[in-house]
């Protein structure tokens, strides 16, 4: 009986629509969503009746106002929205990759609200290339004599094996058949393409003459695929490009080589070694060579092809390539992000990847004694330290590669770590923490400039939460 008095007393939306609050919210959002929004809010306290849930009887419509001003706020937020990346993962992929530059995102805004010459050769007034605009800047950088970007490394693969090897053999070796992100597997990739896989040597071992013993009449393609997310250590042997490329010269045959990642410049001096640089590959001979765009690059996502002419283009005639092909504002964000790499010194601070890769950690301590200060004001007694630990690359590059950093690290007996992680993530901003030994854990290396005071009050928040239940 009083579930059916408390149904009864349920306001009707034209009721709702006359309240001071509802009529200012519909001046801001229209009154088709905050219609939607109030039959929402009524939905919702009707299942908490039926389901014999508490519901006060007076005030059911201030509930149903209350109700519907928070669905309302919540549709406003837009579903993709900057996140604080507090993990120290610098390339992480559920975090979007790459951080672009100031100047790629100044590139992106100059194109993104203006008619530009995407496809339009202002010289001459003819229809140009999407491609021309970078790929004189791929030229100048890695030496290679021609260059096309599809949308990302694994379509750069597919149009690569379709163009040059469909219907026809590819020989790869057995312990570099990789798996990337998303359980997409370079042997899927070459069937798509329309390749035939031919696999030689073992996981561990693999030598020049098991390519050799395995080429035939059908063989179109030297294939050599960078383990960019994984390393093979111990007992191995690994035919270096160098014998692959003179291998194919004698045969007739292109090498390609899938380098996933895709370094421009040299870090040894920072202690990241293992990854070849995308020209020392040109330079060696390799007849094309495929990268990512917002992995070491530094960029935005895209497949970025550099080769041999003769094999590009025949690839930018391929009908796949449309279908594959990047819009303004990743070409604008891609050429932005390539004419800092001609300034080999600044693009190590102008290029986010590269600065959070490069920075060292005794500036990263400083940084999280700071934040430390700042933490133990806004968190009173919360155990609150500097401790050393790693960051890591990420985005399936770099695997063995551990950088040394300093972690900010928050621990409460009273509080669950877990509890104040999730107010983390679910909060405005939203932050991304690491949890380990019962502590939150956050690498400064991964905070972005500026981001410092809003991941302290973001942590003061999320504390306060948990705290208040």
């Amino acid at each position: 009986m009083q579930a059916k008095e408390l149904l009864r007393g349920l306001p009707a939306v034209d009721e709702v629509l006359q309240a001071d609050e509802i009529q200012a919210a519909m001046a801001k959002s229209g009154r088709s969503i905050i219609v939607n929004c109030i039959r929402e809010a009524i939905g919702e306290i009707r299942k908490q009746i039926l389901a014999g849930q508490p519901v006060g009887h007076d005030g059911l419509k201030a509930q149903v106002i209350a109700r519907t001003l928070f669905i309302a706020r919540q549709k406003e937020k837009y579903n993709l929205r900057p996140v604080l990346n507090a993990t120290g993962i610098i390339l992480h992929t559920n975090l979007g990759r790459a951080v672009l530059s100031a100047k790629a995102k100044e590139a992106i805004n100059r194109v993104a609200g203006s008619y530009n010459n995407l496809e339009l050769d202002l010289a001459t007034g003819e229809r140009g290339s999407r491609y021309s605009h970078v790929v004189d800047l791929l030229k100048v950088l890695t030496g290679c004599e021609d260059a096309l970007v599809v949308n990302n490394n694994a379509a750069a693969v597919l149009l690569t094996l379709g163009t040059l090897a469909k219907g026809k053999e590819v020989i790869v070796s057995r312990g570099q058949l990789v798996e990337i992100g998303g359980s997409f597997r370079v042997p899927e990739v070459m069937a798509a393409s329309g390749a035939q896989l031919v696999e030689v040597g073992t996981t561990n071992k693999t030598y020049l003459k098991d390519y050799a013993s395995a080429i035939t009449e059908n063989t179109a393609v030297l294939l050599k695929v960078h383990t960019s997310n994984y390393r093979v250590i111990g007992f191995t042997h690994e035919t270096s490009t160098a014998e692959l490329v003179a291998l194919g010269k004698e045969r007739g045959i292109p090498v390609v080589e899938d380098l996933g990642s895709g370094f421009l410049v040299n870090l040894e001096s920072y202690g990241i070694t293992g990854e070849p640089n995308v020209q020392e590959l040109v330079r060696q001979g390799v007849d094309v060579v495929t990268f990512s765009g917002d992995k070491l690059l530094g960029g935005p996502q895209a497949g970025i092809i550099v080769g041999r002419k003769e094999y590009v283009s025949l690839m930018k005639k391929n009908p796949l390539t449309r279908a594959l092909r990047v819009d303004k504002l990743t070409m604008s964000a891609l050429e932005a992000t390539l004419r800092e790499y001609l300034d080999s010194d600044r693009v190590l601070q102008d290029n986010p990847t590269l600065r959070m890769l490069t920075t060292p950690a005794e500036q990263l301590k400083k940084e999280a004694e700071k934040m430390k200060k700042l933490l133990q004001k806004e968190l009173p007694g919360v155990e609150v330290a500097v401790e050393q630990g790693y960051s890591q690359a990420g985005g399936g590059s770099l695997p063995t590669t551990d950088i040394p950093t300093y972690l900010v690290t928050l621990h409460s007996e009273a509080i669950s770590e877990d509890k104040v992680a999730e107010k983390l993530r679910q909060g405005e901003p939203a932050v991304l923490v690491r949890i380990a030994q019962g502590k939150i854990i956050l690498d400064v290396r991964t905070i972005l400039p500026g981001e410092e005071e809003l991941l302290v009050e973001a942590c003061s928040q999320a504390f306060k939460s948990v705290q208040e239940g």
